[in-house]
């Protein structure tokens, strides 16, 4: 049978990447990230698109050259559709249609936090695959969730943030504590050298699988105001301290929820997904479910955050599938799963 041989574009936010995977193998992921966000404290939709534009043709033709292929032997152009910033979907969505008419191949409508989930089935020595069905939690700066993956494409969300996601929470705190962006790799390095038991913390009672992380950010401002007021020097003095708080109670909220859906599941097969699952505590807090009877997953480095190696490795399903996109589809901002 011959080789699928699939071209990932991702463009939702501030990376621009392209990955080549043949029958599930990694042959190139080429990721070029964007340094001029960092000066305003977060990604400027306008800059991004731009960027983008800059950045497509030299990471594609990268990509392709790296995994040693001609253009010819691609059997599908597989990119993120959505949800994102709707300039910087629109680039990787042009790109991708125009390659698409030039090389006479299909495309392959890519839903990016679905894409998130997949990454779990890369074709990679280094990374176990999970038994179907199981649980995967998606975290990343615009989305929480808990999803139900009962095939590659059969998969349902039971739980996710009714307000803000994890990674806008770890964001913003670090920008409450003058940490520069992207903050939440900050907090995780500090919060190494930090008693989490330090300072507490509200966890929202939301019924159901449901998160909410509105109240928390909400708490760490009131913190820092009130400890800067009888102190100038409060937030240096405990930034160890706050970060690792801060993780703390963030992680601690995303397992809570992710230990009843397990109870109320009864699925015993646990992955994590998206930028956040880079997350120091959160990755071995997860692992830490093995003990209790549970099997855990957790992506290499390389996959969790924003990459085109996800995107090939939803086309490669959906190629089987022979579900292929059109070239009248709009990019999406916002697109449910």
């Amino acid at each position: 049978m011959k080789p699928i041989t699939i071209l990932g574009i991702e463009s939702s936010c501030d990376e621009t990447s392209a990955a080549v995977l043949r029958d599930r193998r990694v042959l190139s992921n080429v990721i070029a990230n964007q340094e001029v966000h960092e000066a305003y404290g977060g990604v400027v939709p306008e800059l991004a698109s731009r960027a983008h534009q800059s950045n497509i043709l030299p990471v594609v033709d990268s990509a392709i050259a790296r995994a040693g292929i001609q253009k010819q032997e691609i059997d599908a152009i597989a990119y993120t559709t959505g949800p994102g910033l709707i300039g910087a979907l629109m680039v990787g969505s042009s790109f991708a249609k125009g390659l698409s008419i030039a090389l006479q191949r299909p495309l392959v409508e890519v839903h990016h936090m679905q894409a998130h989930v997949l990454a779990h089935f890369i074709n990679d020595d280094d990374q176990r695959m999970p038994e179907l069905p199981f649980l995967c939690l998606t975290v990343s700066g615009g989305h929480t969730q808990i999803v139900l993956v009962r095939s590659p494409l059969e998969q349902e969300v039971i739980g996710s943030t009714l307000d803000d996601a994890a990674g806008e929470a770890f964001d913003k705190s670090a920008k409450i504590l003058g940490l520069p962006y992207p903050g939440g790799p900050l907090v995780d390095q500090h919060a190494k050298d930090g008693d989490p038991e330090r300072f507490s913390f509200p966890i929202a009672d939301i019924s159901g699988l449901d998160y909410s992380f509105s109240g928390l950010k909400t708490a760490i401002l009131y913190k820092v105001r009130d400890g800067l007021k009888q102190d100038s020097n409060f937030v240096k003095a405990n930034l160890n301290d706050l970060c690792a708080s801060i993780q703390h109670t963030i992680v601690n909220t995303l397992l809570l929820k992710l230990k009843k859906a397990i109870e109320e599941t009864g699925i015993k097969h646990v992955a994590l997904a998206g930028g956040v699952s880079a997350n120091s505590l959160l990755r071995s807090r997860i692992l830490e479910l093995e003990g209790n009877g549970c099997k855990a997953y957790v992506p290499k480095f390389e996959f969790c955050t924003d990459n085109a190696a996800m995107i090939g490795i939803y086309g490669h399903y959906k190629f089987i599938q022979g579900s292929f996109g059109r070239l009248d589809t709009a990019p999406r901002a916002r697109w449910a799963f």
